[in-house]
This record gives C-alpha cells, structure tokens and sequence, in this order.
C-alpha cells in the first residue's frame, strides 16, 4: 500500500484557534498511510514579484514542502467573508513565479470552522476559485462549514462523537480523492 503526504495548511496564525484544533484533531481520523505535515506559513514576507528571482528562504520551504506532498489539505477560517490574507499570501508565494507554481496538480480538500452559523462558506468558495486557477483538483462533496458548538471536539481535542460520523465520511471522501488524483 502506497503511502501519501499529506500538505495542511491552516490559514490561521493562532495556535489556539479553532481552525488549528481541526487541523490537529481532523488528521486522527485518516488511515494510518496518510501521513500529514502542517505547513509554516506565518514567516512568510508579503508576497512581491520583485522577489520571484530570490525566493526567501521561507518561501523555499513552503514550495518544497508542498512540492514532496501527494495532496493539500486548507482548513480556514474566514475573515471579512473571504480568505484570510495571510493564507492568501502563502499561495501567491508558492504559486509563483508564473509557471513554476508548486500547487499545481495537487489533489485538495478544504475545511473549516467557525462560531458563526454559516460555518466558513464563503471563505471556502472563495478559496475554491482560487484552488481552479492553480490547476488543484478540489473535493467538491461533501462540503464541512462546520459551526464550533459545544461538543464538537471532546475533552482530549479529538473529534467529538456528533461530529465523528460526519467527519470521519469527510475524511474517506478525501482520502479517496487524494488516492483518485495524486501523481
């Protein structure tokens, strides 16, 4: 059995938000031939294509990391109905220069979690615009605007059990999604 790495990249900077806790929590419930590796993007300087030349060291790393995994997995929160700029700006940086972008064909999923009752909806389809111009296949079903209510994780920060059906089909989905699309 082929083993797949797995990109997470959480578009939140907070250790303690929420989005961060489904990304740590999410991960359990994959098969144990998934492997998964939470990106750093909050050292990443503001993206400039005067730098396209001389990538900073961070933006190397990004590239590489997103380079040697078999798919990518967003878990976002929303900010002013969209993306948050910091995530925005981690895919400028790796999807540039033109033609050398390191998302391009990567199979991916997008998740995230919010206190408000629509979830993260709108920074998901907006992130799902961005995903088709980079050449990214996108889990399009089932979609997870998850709303944080109680329960939602459990005392150990695992997925808590009203939410454990639904986003342990999430994760199959995703799973075989990955399997389905990756080079």
């Amino acid at each position: 059995m082929s083993q797949y790495q797995i990109a997470v990249v959480v578009g939140s900077l907070r250790q303690a938000s929420l989005n961060r806790r489904l990304a740590n929590a999410i991960v359990n419930m994959a098969p144990s031939y998934f492997s998964f590796n939470q990106v750093q993007i909050g050292d990443l300087p503001l993206y400039n294509q005067d730098d396209d030349a001389d990538q900073a060291e961070s933006v190397k790393r990004l590239k590489n990391e997103i380079r040697s995994a078999q798919g990518v997995l967003f878990i976002t929160p929303e900010y002013s109905r969209s993306i948050p700029g910091v995530l925005k700006n981690a895919i400028d940086h790796a999807s540039r220069p033109r033609g050398q972008s390191a998302w391009e064909g990567k199979p991916a999923g997008v998740l995230g979690v919010s206190p408000g009752a629509s979830g993260t909806a709108m920074a998901q389809q907006h992130l799902r615009n961005i995903l088709a111009t980079l050449d990214m296949p996108t889990l399009g079903q089932p979609e997870a605007f998850i709303q944080a209510k109680d329960g939602l994780f459990d005392e150990a920060g695992n997925i808590g059990v009203d939410s454990k059906k639904f986003l342990q089909d999430w994760m199959d989905r995703y799973v075989a999604w990955v399997k389905a699309h990756s080079a």
